[in-house]
């Protein structure tokens, strides 16, 4: 049952919106432990003056309310796929509206896969920025424990991964409660400081962030490179609305997390004009010397839960990849029995695990690992508001559309402005998340190519379906029991691995099956377009089957579906499953380049087994191979 459904019971409501703030919110909500000490980091020259903490302030508290509630929480949330979010989701439905050129094709999936690309990298770095500094309040209490906060990170961030395997379900009641504890502590320790220098709260007009900008102009500027550290989580709330729903989102955001960040900020902006050497550590600063190690428990643990949010995203959006055909199958494994969100994918958890390790030892302080956080983020950012401005056309109302793009403009504006501040941070480290990006772009698209080339290279030449069965009937070689299925990328060719079985084995199944998996850019398909079931003769069928690029191929529900509704009966025992398996045999005078002609052939040897991916019997599957030049 999807999300939306259960938003008009009071009860259920509560309930998502808890589970929300558990989820969505992990991310921004550790934002103050660093985002606040990185304005004021030494490297950077911007000294802890009156001015300048009202001026940091403001451009906080505007950045939070244009960029998160604005855009996210009020716009964004609005722009769904069938309820689902996220940059590929909204990929998926910009190629619905752009013009059939393949020029505008091209432009909307780069600026998707682009943005899939560099969340790899943030997925990296939000566990090792947020455990880090929350284990670097130890040093508050004694600078004598620095010496443990990198030992302790690296037990803490190993053992998030390693539990990755077990799934959330069982811990995942406990989010909730604990991140709200986590946001009325913010909200309670910014009150506390506020009390004591309640002018600060004069930061909220905007005027202290223009007045900033007018008197140092070039340090403001380059300031926002920091400041955009209290927005990163903006996508994550865009990406999990098909879990929970728009409502439970905004809900929590304006009720408590939205409340409990500005509090926070302005308890450390008091705390700093009070006294300017604690910028180093305003957070851990505003509590009371007793409650700082209480404070660093609950900041790991809200740190814990931010880092599995990144995790279990990054697992999301490698499925969504996987099913819209720029990654390879992969073994994707669901960790509960009721959410299908719930899942886990090996190879993606263990190369993230060794990505956050090294990290942590190469920067070694959260400080460092700041200059490489917010571009990712902000490229993100730049990708979903320029893809959105084809995906939320109104063809029925141009006037609307023409409204949703003035205001599409004033946040490409904001984008870009917070992109641009934080390219001089690119040498600092910010170049780990697009070295990530580039990556991943270039491994997406040589998979997306790499197929489409392996596709024709296969089916070009192939005889005609309709043809071969035509010929079959009118003269049948010999034919045993028991149906064989032959799972088939194209609908209109004979399989060659059908091809070669009669010439070898020059024997013909009772009935045969063509099967063809394929996905398509919306999330979910319903059960009753599932699939197409054409009977092509007295023995031989042709199925269909079609699933979003957020669910899973499953053989056997498709044939209990096809038994149930068309009368297609494959008995298990007797049905055999059979499949061709290519090896890629490289053509130095291949139209792909050489470089990445070897790496979609290793991309290509590495992918998951169809019976695997599928969910085939194992003991019933014939593979064929068959060498191919590319």
């Amino acid at each position: 049952m999807h999300a939306s459904s259960n938003q008009s019971d009071p009860k259920k409501l509560a309930g998502l919106t808890l589970a929300a703030l558990g989820v969505v919110y992990g991310d921004i909500g550790t934002s103050p432990l660093y985002a606040m000490a990185a304005c004021f980091n030494p490297d950077h020259g911007l000294a802890a003056t009156p001015d300048n903490v009202f001026g940091i302030l403001s451009l906080i508290t505007w950045a939070l309310l244009l960029v998160i509630s604005l855009k996210y929480v009020l716009f964004m949330l609005r722009a769904d796929n069938n309820g689902e979010g996220g940059i590929l989701a909204l990929m998926a439905l910009a190629l619905r509206n752009a013009n059939r050129k393949r020029g505008q094709f091209s432009i909307f999936i780069l600026l998707g896969i682009s943005g899939a690309a560099l969340f790899y990298g943030d997925g990296a770095l939000t566990p090792a920025i947020s455990v880090l500094s929350a284990v670097e309040g130890l040093k508050v209490i004694d600078p004598s424990f620095g010496r443990f906060v990198i030992p302790l990170t690296m037990v803490i961030i190993f053992g998030i991964f390693a539990v990755q395997k077990h799934g959330t379900g069982g811990v995942g009641k406990f989010f909730g409660p604990v991140v709200v504890l986590w946001f009325v502590s913010l909200g309670v320790l910014g009150v506390n400081s506020i009390a004591n220098n309640p002018s600060i709260l004069k930061a909220l007009s905007p005027t202290y962030a223009a007045s900033f900008f007018l008197a140092q102009p070039m340090l403001a500027f380059l300031s926002l490179g920091s400041v955009v550290l209290v927005v990163t989580g903006g996508e994550a709330i865009y990406a999990d609305m098909g879990h929970f729903g728009r409502k439970p989102i905004q809900i929590g955001w304006f009720a408590l997390v939205l409340p409990g960040l500005l509090l926070n900020y302005y308890g450390q902006g008091a705390l700093i004009l009070q006294d300017p050497s604690a910028a180093s550590h305003p957070f851990f600063l505003l509590a009371p010397e007793p409650l700082v190690l209480p404070l660093v428990i609950l900041a790991t643990a809200a740190t814990v839960i931010a880092s599995q949010a990144l995790i279990s995203g990054v697992f999301s959006i490698t499925r969504q990849a996987v099913q819209l055909g720029y990654m390879p199958r992969m073994s994707i494994v669901h960790t509960s029995d009721n959410e299908i969100g719930q899942i886990y994918v090996p190879s993606v958890n263990w190369a993230l695990c060794v990505a956050v390790l090294v990290l942590v030892l190469s920067f070694k302080t959260s400080g460092n690992l700041e200059a490489a956080y917010g571009f990712s983020i902000c490229g993100i950012m730049v990708m979903t508001t320029l893809t959105a401005f084809v995906a939320l056309k109104k063809p029925d109302n141009p006037r609307r559309t023409m409204l949703i793009r003035l205001l599409l403009c004033g946040f490409i504006t904001i984008d870009l402005a917070l992109l641009a501040a934080n390219i001089p941070k690119i040498p600092e480290g910010g170049w780990f998340p697009v070295a990530v990006g580039l990556v991943m772009l270039l491994m997406m698209f040589t998979w997306k190519r790499g197929r489409r080339v392996l596709f024709h290279r296969i089916h070009d030449g192939e005889l005609p379906l309709e043809i071969f069965v035509q010929s079959i009937e009118a003269s049948p070689p010999h034919r045993v029991e028991g149906t064989a299925i032959f799972m088939t990328g194209s609908v209109d060719t004979t399989p060659h691995a059908l091809l070669h079985n009669l010439k070898h084995n020059k024997v013909l199944h009772e009935q045969v099956v063509f099967l063809t998996m394929q996905s398509t850019d919306i999330p979910k398909v319903e059960e009753k377009q599932r699939m197409k079931v054409v009977r092509l003769s007295d023995s031989f069928w042709q199925i269909i089957a079609t699933y979003g690029f957020t669910e899973d191929p499953a053989v056997p529900e498709i044939l209990a579906l096809a038994e149930r509704d068309h009368g297609l009966i494959c008995e298990e025992m007797t049905t055999s499953f059979f499949l061709s398996r290519e090896t890629i045999i490289c053509d130095r005078t291949s139209d792909m380049p050489w470089i990445q002609l070897r790496l979609f052939s290793w991309m290509q040897r590495n992918a998951s087994r169809p019976t695997d991916f599928y969910k085939i019997p194992p003991n019933r599957v014939v593979e064929m191979g068959t060498q191919v030049e590319m």
